[in-house]
């Protein structure tokens, strides 16, 4: 099992994104802990007012958002009942076990995964502290999880990066073959957590062993004047395919700057 964690300042931005998977029918909502409801009575209003409502306590915080992936083999079969519990022991042991949080269920990949989203303001309106969770409390969960759940072990992060995660994770992206969004992220997920880069030539030169590109437009182009950034699928020649993706619209680009 492979876990990653993403904190930022918009609980807005991480629900609507996995609302809009459910939406399309790519993903389902499999819990909703320390929510009034059942996950399945509620909607998206009822969803982030409640968060909204823990976040409103603390109005000073950096971060108020944390937004989890937990990634298993795709040789491995999880039903929706275990990936309940794995979600569970999860939260519990990264100290999130009293707060609320969503999981869901994603299937536009070629690996099992769910996506974890909540907030660290707790009921007193302080905050739970993220600094190193990673390291700390998410690799020590994921150990003990993957003991207790008979999961393929992650140990470390090489060996991590070896496992079968799919096609996506593992090679370069085929056009046609992988959804668009999702396999331009988990290839630049990789890529920031692998490399340190101080140029955008720099940055592409290793995107583009994936087929993939960023791009900053022409000189000329509104893109360029406003700053923006997209990412573009490339074919076995080099050539763009496909319709751009901004990055404002990936979960992980905040890496990029």
């Amino acid at each position: 099992m492979v876990a990653r964690i993403n904190t930022s300042k918009s609980i807005l931005k991480a629900l609507n994104y996995n609302e809009q998977k459910v939406k399309n029918g790519k993903a389902e909502c499999i819990c909703a802990s320390g929510f009034i409801k059942d996950n399945n009575e509620l909607n998206f209003y009822n969803k982030l007012h409640h968060f909204e409502r823990y976040i409103s306590l603390n109005e000073r915080a950096s971060c108020n958002t944390i937004h989890i992936s937990l990634n298993f083999d795709s040789s491995e079969k999880i039903n929706t009942e275990k990936l309940q519990s794995i979600a569970n022991k999860y939260m519990e042991m990264l100290g999130f076990g009293d707060q609320p949080y969503l999981v869901y269920k994603h299937n536009d990949a070629g690996h099992p995964h769910i996506h974890i989203l909540s907030t660290n303001i707790q009921k007193d309106g302080s905050a739970i502290s993220l600094h190193n969770i990673g390291k700390n409390q998410s690799e020590k969960a994921r150990k003990e999880i993957e003991i207790e759940y008979g999961l393929v072990k992650a140990e470390g992060s090489k060996q991590a990066n070896s496992l079968n995660f799919g096609s996506v994770n593992a090679t370069r992206i085929i056009y046609g073959k992988s959804e668009t969004k999702r396999a331009i992220t988990n290839v630049l997920t990789r890529v920031i957590a692998q490399y340190k880069f101080t140029s955008m030539p720099g940055l592409n030169a290793v995107m583009k062993l994936y087929n993939v590109m960023a791009d900053r437009g022409e000189i000329d182009s509104r893109l360029y004047r406003n700053n923006g950034l997209i990412f573009r699928i490339l074919d076995e020649q080099g050539n763009k395919v496909g319709v751009p993706i901004k990055a404002s619209s990936i979960v992980s680009s905040g890496s990029v700057k």
